[in-house]
C-alpha cells in the first residue's frame, strides 16, 4: 500500500469561491489566477472547478499551453509578459494577451512581425515598486505602444501593495487615477485582499478586471484580521494523512528530535505520515491546529523529514488508520483552515498550498 498522505483538491469549492468573487466585484469580469501551478493545487485539477471565469491568469508560457490543452478558448493573460523576444511568437499562437511593464518589451513588439495584433496590459508601478512603468513615464509608454501597428489594444493595470491592511488602497489608487483617467482603455486593479475589501462599494476600484487568486483557493488575503468563514470562502485543499503508531508517555517524557516537547502528565500521542519532505512546514510548533478524526488536537514536539506527532489527549478511539486532516476539510466537515496552520508557523497559506511536494499524490474531488 501507498503511504496515507494525500491531497484533495474539491472542485465544487473552487467554483464556490469563484461565485464569491463576481458577488464582490458586482459587473466586473474575473480573471482567475492560477499561476503557481494554480497555487499548488495543480491547473489540471483546478481547472473544472473555475471553467466559470472570464479569464485565466498566470506567468508561464507551459500553463497557458496547457490550458488551451484543456480545452480552454477564452482570455489567457501573462501578468508578467514576456521574459524574451521570441516569447511573441508564442503569444500569436496561442492568443495570449501580455502585460507590459518595461521599455524592453516594447521594443520586442515594434520589432515583432505578426499578422495578429496583440492585446496588452500596460502595468504602472503605482507603489508597490516591483514591475511596472513609474507614474510619470506611464503616459509616454502608452503613446508608444498606441502607435505601433503590433498591438491592437492596451489595457491598464496596476496592483496594489497594501490592500490587506489599514492603509488600503487610496495613494496608489490616486497616483493611477491621476495618469490614466482620460486614457482609454479597460482596468484592472484588484487582487484578492482588494477584490474582498474593496470592490464591493468601489467601483473605481474594481475596475473593469479583478484579478483573485489566494481567496479561490479558499484561504483569507487578511487572516488573521478576517478568516474564510467572515468572506463566505472554502478550503479548496485538504491534505490529509493517518496515524500509523502511537505511544504512551509519562510525564516528563520528550518528544522527537531535540526533545523540543516533554509531556507535563502521562499522556497519549499519536504518529502521522507526513512531514516538512511532504511540504509541511518544519517551523510549525508545539500547538499547532490538527484535526484527527475531525476532532481538532494540536500537533507536538518538532517536525520530521516524513512525521509529525500529535496529541491524543481526549481521543480515546484515536489510533493507528485515524484520519489526520494537517488543513481543510476533514470527517464530518469539520474545517481547519490554512490559515491557521500558516498563522502558527509564522508564515502564509499562499506558501503551505505552493509547497505541497511532488511526493504528495493529489487527487480532484468534487
Amino acid at each position: 500500500m501507498p503511504r496515507p498522505i494525500e491531497a484533495l483538491i474539491h472542485t465544487e469549492a473552487l467554483a464556490h469561491n469563484l461565485v464569491r468573487a463576481r458577488q464582490m466585484a458586482p459587473d466586473a469580469k474575473v480573471w482567475a489566477v492560477v499561476k503557481a501551478d494554480a497555487y499548488g493545487h495543480r491547473i489540471e485539477h483546478a481547472f473544472e472547478g473555475l471553467r466559470g471565469a472570464d479569464g485565466f491568469a498566470l506567468l508561464d508560457l507551459a500553463e497557458a499551453e496547457q490550458l488551451r490543452r484543456l480545452g480552454w478558448r477564452g482570455p489567457i493573460l501573462l501578468l508578467e509578459g514576456c521574459f524574451d523576444a521570441r516569447d511573441l511568437e508564442v503569444c500569436s499562437r496561442l492568443n495570449l494577451w501580455h502585460a507590459v511593464h518595461d521599455e524592453n518589451q516594447i521594443d520586442w513588439l515594434a520589432a515583432h512581425k505578426t499578422t495578429w495584433p496583440h492585446h496588452v496590459f500596460l502595468k504602472m508601478n503605482s507603489g508597490l515598486n516591483r514591475l511596472g512603468f513609474q507614474p510619470a513615464a506611464y503616459r509616454s509608454a502608452w503613446l508608444r505602444l498606441s502607435g505601433l501597428t503590433q498591438v491592437d489594444e492596451i489595457s491598464l493595470m496596476t496592483h496594489f501593495a497594501e490592500a490587506d491592511g489599514p492603509r488600503g488602497v487610496d495613494a496608489q489608487l490616486a497616483a493611477f487615477d491621476a495618469v490614466t483617467h482620460d486614457l482609454p482603455g479597460e482596468r484592472s486593479l484588484c487582487n484578492s485582499a482588494a477584490t474582498l475589501r474593496e470592490s464591493p462599494t468601489r467601483p473605481q476600484v474594481r475596475g473593469d478586471w479583478v484579478r483573485p487568486g489566494i481567496m479561490l483557493y479558499g484561504a483569507s488575503p487578511d487572516h488573521p484580521e478576517h478568516g474564510i468563514a467572515h468572506w463566505g470562502l472554502q478550503p479548496a485543499m485538504t491534505l490529509r494523512s493517518k496515524l500509523i503508531a502511537t505511544q504512551a508517555l509519562a510525564a516528563g517524557d520528550a518528544v522527537g528530535y531535540g526533545g523540543a516537547f516533554k509531556a507535563g502528565e502521562a499522556m497519549r500521542i499519536g504518529v502521522v505520515a507526513c512531514g516538512y519532505a511532504d511540504g509541511y512546514p518544519r517551523s510549525a510548533p508545539t500547538g499547532t491546529p490538527v484535526l484527527a478524526g475531525g476532532v481538532r488536537t494540536r500537533l507536538v514536539g518538532r517536525v520530521s523529514m516524513d512525521m509529525v506527532t500529535v496529541d491524543l489527549t481526549g481521543l480515546p478511539d484515536a489510533g493507528p488508520g485515524t484520519e489526520v486532516t494537517l488543513w481543510g476539510v476533514g470527517p464530518g466537515g469539520a474545517v481547519l483552515p490554512i490559515d491557521e496552520v500558516a498563522h502558527h508557523a509564522g508564515t502564509v497559506g499562499y506558501e503551505l498550498m505552493c509547497a505541497v511536494a511532488p511526493r504528495v499524490p493529489v487527487r480532484q474531488v468534487p
